[in-house]
């Protein structure tokens, strides 16, 4: 069983950073790809970022060159540092990794760019 746990989100000014952060349970998080998606009210779920088990990293083109994703596998620990962010970045943000083809997911972070 995978638990992901997500947490650093909050409210920020546009223009202003956050970093979250995504805890993952269990032994799989060193081989697996890891993702952020975001959903916000009445829009679909997108992809923001993912990082593969070896750092290669792919990003949203809303979010290019604003967005980092990281990770470090000894704490099992995925990270998205946010800057220069701005209202329409508002959402539920969450890992979710898959594995042996079923998706997990966390319960998610909530970033609210308002000022």
């Amino acid at each position: 069983q995978v638990q992901l746990v997500e947490s650093g989100g909050g409210l920020v000014q546009p223009g202003g950073s956050l970093r979250l952060s995504c805890v993952a349970s269990g032994s799989i998080f060193r081989i697996v790809t890891m993702n952020w998606y975001r959903q916000a009210p009445g829009k679909q779920r997108e992809k923001v970022a993912h990082i593969t088990m070896s750092g290669t990293t792919n990003y949203a083109t809303s979010v290019t060159g604003r967005f980092t994703i990281s990770r470090d596998n000894a704490k099992n620990t995925v990270w998205l540092q946010m800057n220069s962010l701005k209202p329409e970045d508002t959402a539920e943000y969450y890992c979710g990794l898959t594995y042996n083809f079923v998706e997990y997911r966390g319960k998610g972070t909530l970033v609210t760019v308002s000022s």
